[in-house]
């Protein structure tokens, strides 16, 4: 994550708790992110340098009419400063400080197949339990470690998966 990305995000949430609507404007971050991964078409619009910025500008004004005045103003400065790469960036770093505002953090759940909300809930306590924060769960689904789980917060990560284990145990056999 560039300092500069780190930079536009800690001044977005500034104005948002000023005007009080870090929610509002959390929420746009989030579509922002799933529709910039989710688009090659718009990655590559923002990313190229052949594209007019007023064009960038349209095209992100008319894909996210829905959005706050503050994201809004977001875009008019990432053009304007010839940043606009780094909206995705942003977005990313605005959610990060905006869940450490909020004593909030990620558990990004690796599994095998989606989880159910029994396990969800289990989750979610461990993690307070282990961190004493809330936590939101983002699953991401990999079916080449075969079953079990893996868990990353923050910095701590707990791998129970199933492919983890028969690597320790081949490693241990070639022993």
């Amino acid at each position: 994550m560039s300092r500069a990305a780190i930079r536009y995000a800690k001044a977005v949430l500034s104005i948002a708790q000023d005007k009080k609507t870090t929610e509002d404007v959390h929420k746009d971050m989030q579509s922002i992110i799933t529709t910039i991964s989710g688009s090659a078409d718009l990655r590559m619009v923002l990313n190229s340098p052949l594209i007019k910025s007023e064009v960038k500008l349209a095209s992100l004004k008319e894909i996210f009419k829905n959005t706050g005045e503050i994201t809004q103003k977001v875009f008019d400065v990432l053009i304007e400063n010839k940043r606009v790469n780094l909206l995705a960036d942003v977005a990313k770093q605005y959610i990060v400080l905006f869940d450490q505002l909020n004593n909030t953090q990620v558990a990004k759940v690796t599994t095998a197949t989606a989880l159910d909300e029994a396990l969800s809930a289990k989750v979610l306590a461990k993690v307070k339990e282990l961190t004493g924060n809330e936590a939101t769960i983002e699953n991401i689904i990999d079916e080449s470690i075969i079953g079990g789980f893996i868990l990353r917060v923050g910095d701590l990560q707990y791998n129970a998966s199933i492919a983890h284990k028969l690597t320790n145990l081949r490693r241990e056999l070639s022993n």
